[in-house]
């Protein structure tokens, strides 16, 4: 395909009580904050709240694409005003090695991110301009409108679209080859950037004038931070103008032709209306921000892990769920995306990643086949609270894929996953890396935990529970478990569990250091495998040694290897990934075990409220707006770092909010 060829630089609904989180007022731009607009469909639009790009995942139009992924079709505008007292731009750019041009960042008066971005500027004596920018879920375009505070006023709006045609993880750069030319159609215009791309659809109220050129150097800041390319150039094929004193402008931009025949504004309109309707209807933010992780992937509902970059992963899906679906109500969401992975078990174990993307699919985790049956278990009960009748035709085909995971783990299965003599769950291999903390640079495993990791225990006796209610013959290896992991796990020098025992497949060896993936003994799972005094060591200590406002760090900053700030380039990023790195996800297991060594009473889940839920909450106004982030530095002041948008952060924080800690 022409386009690959300009394309260079892959990067490597239950009753209880709303969390309050007030709705952010406008003001100045948060430096670092962005924003997401999804389209229900694996596409979305994102930026930075001052406008300057600074990702090669910004952009105005993202288009899904199945099977062959997404593409960047509209990455940003240039945008500028006339008016009697001069000309003014009214966005920015970050051009290499740096420099900021033109300065429209600098009339941004005032920034709202809900319902959705809008931006005023200034510009001149009492003039001032509003943008704002939707994605509409209904026809996946994402609109744009300019208005005049006063109609009285003189101004004419000049917009460019810079556009690519993209791979999402790639960059582009001038060529010969990009479509400058658009075809006519009806309200608006047509391009199609290369062969095999998706067309760019463009319905408009304003004026069009054809004039190509290329817009070269963009530079992104986070890209150079993360070791990456990130300079690219951009083709822009004209400059569509509004005369504002007449009417608001509207730029409507989408992969799909346009339907009907009305005019742009009008679409525009109906669209603005419908998409504050379907908004307004959610009780929360995060409500609204669940609804945007999960997708219609073709016939099949699926969960998106993170924007920008993440696609759908496993094990992200099925601890995902919980908070998303479960504690939200989506129950019908939960049973579509369940009964599609029950499919798909092969040898006891399922992918993670999911076999549709043209590839061989990849089982290469030990612990998604587990967090499967702990959510199909989750979904069961929630079935029942809310007297959901769960018909045959649906549970049987989950409770057939509980057996089959379990008859391979227990019998042997990829990469050593076994269950030994003990009852324990072995596994590991040499350059692979199973367990949630899978960071690998190069051939070199970071956390490599090979052996019989702490939270796979967990994760393995909880299955084992749960599949026992359904064949019994699970009920003595789950008691086997019960009874010897604590002479197996705990410390008794130090009082907390050791990380992995019989490591690297050396009976007897176990692996001391202090990590967050203990506290899976005590909480975050239906049936703790710790209880009493110990149990309430390990909590004590792990909110000691790794809590953080943003999460549990993955490992204390009094051991050697800690590093306490995620930055550099790829190798070193992926080395602190789990090195000291705080992860939000993890306060869901900690904050319920935290709850239930307390007795699970009304004061300690209102103090756990107080104390941990609330400060991770106020993070939504930091840098994913609306959202939470993938991970934190370990170090104060906890920088947001990584994904800005995780599904996982937003769905544990659910499942706090509405199941752990709501009122009895």
């Amino acid at each position: 395909m022409l386009a690959l060829d300009v394309l260079t630089e892959k990067a490597s609904t239950e009753s209880a009580p709303r969390a309050r989180v007030e709705r952010p007022s406008a003001g100045p731009p948060v430096a670092g904050s962005e924003w997401l607009e999804a389209d229900g469909r694996g596409g979305f639009a994102s930026g930075t709240a001052d406008l300057v790009r600074s990702r090669r995942y910004h952009g105005l139009l993202l288009a899904s694409a199945p099977p062959a992924g997404r593409f960047v079709l509209v990455n940003g505008l240039e945008a500028w005003v006339t008016t009697p007292e001069g000309t003014f731009p009214i966005s920015s750019q970050s051009y290499a090695p740096g420099t900021i041009h033109p300065d429209g960042v600098t009339r941004i008066e005032s920034f709202e991110a809900d319902p959705w971005p809008r931006w005023t500027f200034r510009v001149g004596s009492g003039i001032r301009i509003m943008q704002e920018l939707f994605v509409s879920r209904r026809t996946r375009a994402t609109v744009l409108f300019w208005r005049l505070n006063r109609k009285r006023f003189d101004v004419t709006l000049y917009v460019r679209l810079l556009m690519s045609g993209r791979d999402y993880h790639s960059l582009h750069h001038e060529n010969p080859h990009f479509r400058f030319e658009p075809q006519r159609r009806g309200y608006g215009w047509m391009w199609i950037p290369y062969e095999g791309v998706p067309e760019v659809n463009v319905a408009t109220n304003g004026a069009y004038f054809h004039e190509p050129d290329w817009y070269r150097n963009f530079f992104y800041s986070e890209e150079h931070a993360r070791g990456l390319d990130a300079v690219e150039d951009l083709a822009s094929p004209g400059v569509f103008r509004f005369d504002l004193a007449e009417e608001e402008g509207v730029l409507l931009l989408s992969s799909q032709p346009p339907a009907g025949e009305d005019d742009a504004a009008s679409v525009a309109r109906r669209l603005r209306s419908e998409e504050k309707r379907r908004r307004f209807a959610f009780s929360a933010r995060l409500d609204r921000a669940a609804d945007d992780y999960l997708v219609r992937a073709g016939e099949r509902k699926t969960i998106i892990a993170g924007y920008p970059w993440f696609t759908d992963w496993g094990r992200d899906t099925f601890i995902a769920l919980r908070g998303l679906c479960l504690a939200t109500g989506r129950l019908e969401d939960a049973r579509q995306i369940l009964l599609e992975w029950a499919g798909a078990v092969s040898e006891g174990m399922l992918p993670n990643r999911f076999p549709d993307r043209g590839a061989e699919p990849e089982y290469n985790s030990v612990d998604a086949s587990l967090w499967y049956i702990v959510a199909v278990h989750d979904y069961f009960e929630a079935c029942d609270r809310s007297h959901r009748r769960v018909y045959a035709s649906e549970r049987q085909p989950l409770v057939g894929a509980i057996e089959a995971i379990l008859e391979g783990y227990s019998r042997g299965t990829r990469y050593g996953i076994r269950a030994d003599s003990d009852g324990l769950l072995a596994c590991g291999e040499p350059g692979v890396q199973l367990t949630w903390m899978d960071a690998k640079v190069g051939d070199r495993v970071i956390t490599p935990r090979s052996g019989k990791p702490v939270e796979i225990q967990a994760l393995w006796y909880n299955a084992l529970r749960i599949a026992a209610r359904y064949s019994p013959r699970w009920n003595d290896l789950a008691t086997k478990v019960c009874a010897v992991f604590p002479s197996r796990f705990w410390n008794a020098r130090e009082g907390y569990l050791h990380d992995v025992v019989d490591e690297n497949g050396v009976a007897g060896k176990a692996d001391p250091t202090f990590r967050p993936n203990q506290i899976f003994a005590v909480g975050g799972l239906p049936f703790p495998l710790l209880e009493g005094d110990r149990a309430r060591r390990v909590v004590d200590a792990v909110e000691k040694r790794l809590w953080t406002p943003m999460g549990l760090r993955t490992i204390a900053p009094q051991d050697r290897r800690y590093v306490g700030r995620y930055e550099g380039g790829v190798e070193a990023r992926d080395s602190a990934y789990h090195q000291g790195t705080a992860w939000p996800w993890l306060a869901g297991p900690f904050v319920e075990a935290w709850v239930r060594v307390r007795g699970n009473s009304s004061e300690a889940r209102h103090e756990a409220r107080k104390r941990f839920l609330d400060p991770l909450l106020r993070h939504m106004d930091r840098a994913g707006l609306g959202h939470i982030s993938e991970i934190a530095d370990g170090d104060p002041p906890h920088t947001p770092r990584g994904c800005p948008f995780q599904a996982w952060s937003v769905g544990e924080a659910l499942r706090l909010d509405r199941l752990v800690l709501a009122d009895s």
